[in-house]
């Protein structure tokens, strides 16, 4: 039903910047929320900045001040844009998206992921 895709993810060295894209299979304005997740080796994957339902926020704190959501809804895109990028940011990162299956049951789509390695 919903389809998600990421690109954007590569080699940084550290103080660097890269920009994600997450382009979805249809319109982005009816989900219940759409943003970034991250998973480092051996751990469980975490939210990392996602907008909710009326365009809400939601940050982590380990990347507040560095790194920014954005969204084009005419483009069915969210962008996360990675400033001052640490080696501690190492992961693969995933774009998700949540909508409502039926009247009252959630779903969710997850992209295939895209590492991001801060080296040098």
């Amino acid at each position: 039903q919903v389809q998600v895709v990421e690109s954007g993810g590569g080699l940084v060295q550290p103080e660097g910047s890269l920009r994600l894209s997450c382009a979805a299979s249809r319109s982005i304005s009816t989900l219940i929320s759409m943003g970034w997740y991250r998973q480092f080796p051996g751990k469980e994957r975490d939210m990392v900045a996602v907008f909710g339902s009326g365009g809400r926020m939601d940050v982590a704190d380990s990347v507040k001040g560095r790194f920014t959501i954005s969204k084009d809804n005419a483009k069915n895109t969210v962008y996360l844009h990675m400033n001052s990028l640490k080696p501690e940011d190492t992961a693969v990162y995933y774009c998700n998206a949540k909508y409502w299956l039926t009247e009252t049951i959630m779903s969710d789509a997850w992209g295939q992921g895209t590492q991001v390695t801060v080296q040098g």
